[in-house]
């Protein structure tokens, strides 16, 4: 390996919007990271969806096309 080629690997804290909190290592270059989503407000990982119906699409959608539910079975 060449020597004084490689980054600094150094710890930073990561700060989620959520308010979530933690340290980690990178190669960033800074003390700190701000992130939006994290593993403690992500979805796939709490097991909470959360949907947006943005101009009633979803409505539309159950209008048009029905919620039938025997059509699934």
């Amino acid at each position: 390996m060449r020597p004084n080629i490689h980054p600094n690997y150094s710890n930073i804290t990561v700060t989620c919007s959520c308010g979530n909190v933690f340290q980690t290592k990178s190669t960033l270059g800074k003390e700190a990271l701000q992130i939006e989503v994290c593993s403690a407000c992500h979805p796939f990982y709490t097991g909470k969806q959360k949907i947006m119906d943005t101009a009633g699409r979803i409505d539309k959608f159950r209008k048009r096309y029905g919620s039938d539910k025997s059509a699934s079975q």
